[in-house]
């Protein structure tokens, strides 16, 4: 049954069709999130957070940021990003002092986003991680409290006496539950508009097209462009996943015969890793869009990462091992995970808020849980996308190294407050960065 689009809008304005309900994109013509102002009156948006993760650090010689605004200098790793430097802050210095332990990949990994003591000998205890924070607190607000996407299944296995969990996960719902990755991005895509699996063979638009031809009515002429964009942008990504995995190329392994001896696994999880990625970034961009969540955590690979590269024509060698040879095979891999970082950017700074776009609205972090793959993690690379709703002045390089505060967790305390969580300590900090 198709909303009655006469009621009052607000910040819960939705779609809806048959198990589906799709909302809404920034609108200026009504308070979509739901600001108590005057009818007529456009509201603020909100702002998001994403933590964005790559395994295994980076080449030593090439992540480094040098000037300021237009004129900022980037290392090759972060070739990408030039053309959102004007709206980056590069963090040199940031570290983990839990994570000095000494188990390697996952006693670095597994309290990134949490900076908690990791119990050891197979035991799981870590805490909770800041983007659940965010996403506890803001519960209720949207119709998903936050997504976690990753490219690459869990590894169970000990490694130096650390439970290799830690080097699968960065976001902790509790100090004993990581949160489960989701991994197939038609499911991803599914928790973000369907509200009944079952009804899932019928395309979210046909679903919600009479509802949203009504909607269109009761709208600006600028507003029913940007619906129109946005049903399109839903459109295309589906699409795409329908497609997925149908190229023939095959990622992760070497076949043992030039044509399989069975027959092909019904869809699931894309073969290629470039497109698994590009969908997984899409996604993201669409629940940021439509403010289905305001907290996404992507994983794009594992810490101790088993991907392999063909597209990009590098040796064959899986991430982790690739990691280990700081060569221009090394580099192209890095770029490749920066531009996803980039695309993303791309993609939110298209989207007109007000008089912000949504990467202005946005805080997304690239990091990883060690400088190289040599497992140094006295300090961590770490850069910020976006404004945080203009709260964030951006196109700069913050130095911490040898200063007293230079705990992650006194960014994670300074990006919350932005994201609307004022807390007076989080994991090991009781500090904000004052700088951010």
């Amino acid at each position: 049954m198709p909303t009655n689009v006469t009621q009052p809008l607000s910040r819960r304005s939705f779609l809806r069709g048959v198990g589906v309900s799709m909302a809404l994109p920034w609108l200026e013509s009504v308070p979509v999130w739901g600001d108590d102002k005057p009818k007529n009156t456009a509201s603020e948006a909100p702002v998001r957070f994403a933590a964005l993760f790559c395994g295994n650090g980076f080449h030593s010689k090439e992540w480094w940021a040098k000037g300021e605004g237009k004129n900022m200098e980037l290392g090759k790793v972060l070739d990408p990003l030039k053309p959102h430097r004007e709206k980056l802050l590069f963090l040199r210095g940031l570290y983990n002092e839990e994570a000095l332990i000494g188990g390697i990949h996952s006693c670095q990994t597994g309290n990134l986003l949490t900076g908690a003591h990791l119990a050891p000998n197979g035991e799981i205890k870590s805490g909770i991680s800041c983007d659940q924070v965010v996403a506890e607190k803001t519960k209720g607000q949207t119709k998903v409290p936050s997504l976690v996407l990753g490219t690459e299944p869990s590894i169970a296995a000990i490694h130096k006496n650390y439970s290799m969990i830690y080097s699968s996960h960065i976001s902790w719902s509790s100090a004993t539950t990581p949160t489960p990755l989701e991994l197939y991005p038609a499911l991803a895509f599914d928790r973000l508009f369907r509200d009944e699996v079952g009804k899932a063979d019928k395309s979210v638009l046909d679903a919600v097209r009479e509802d949203a031809t009504s909607y269109k009515n009761k709208v600006s002429t600028a507003d029913q462009r940007r619906l129109d964009e946005y049903l399109s942008s839903v459109r295309e990504v589906e699409q795409r996943i329908e497609q997925a995995g149908k190229s023939g190329r095959l990622q992760g392994w070497r076949p043992t015969l030039d044509k399989p001896d069975m027959k092909r696994p019904a869809d699931g999880i894309p073969q290629d890793i470039d497109q698994h990625m590009r969908l997984m970034c899409d996604i993201m961009v669409l629940a940021f869009r439509t403010d289905t969540t305001r907290v996404c955590t992507l994983k794009l690979n594992n810490d101790h990462s088993s991907l392999r590269f063909p597209h990009l024509k590098v040796d064959y060698m899986i991430h982790h091992l690739l990691s280990h040879t700081d060569g221009a095979d090394w580099l192209k891999v890095n770029q490749f995970f920066a531009q996803q970082v980039a695309y993303i950017a791309e993609k939110l700074d298209a989207v007109k808020e007000g008089d912000r776009t949504l990467l202005d609205n946005s805080m997304i972090m690239f990091c990883s849980s060690m400088m190289t793959g040599n497992h140094n993690n006295d300090q961590l690379p770490v850069v910020v996308v976006g404004r945080g709703g203009g709260q964030i002045k951006t196109g700069r390089v913050l130095d911490y190294l040898g200063k007293p505060n230079r705990k992650m967790c006194s960014l994670y305390l300074s990006m919350m407050e932005k994201a609307g969580v004022k807390l007076k300590e989080f994991g090991d900090s009781k500090e904000k960065l004052t700088e951010i």
